[in-house]
């Protein structure tokens, strides 16, 4: 909410320390990116 549309470098500072980092949290960061899109072109209609 506080950011719509995160950069990577803003989600992979969020998911620090959250969850194993043997992931790379590509896929996770790739998710969130396509959340936030979806989000924010929903909020434009």
């Amino acid at each position: 909410q506080e950011t719509p549309n995160p950069s990577e470098e803003e989600i992979r500072f969020q998911l620090a320390g959250n969850l194993c980092r043997c992931t790379g949290y590509d896929k996770i960061v790739k998710a969130v990116q396509d959340a936030a899109s979806r989000k924010c072109g929903e909020a434009e209609k």
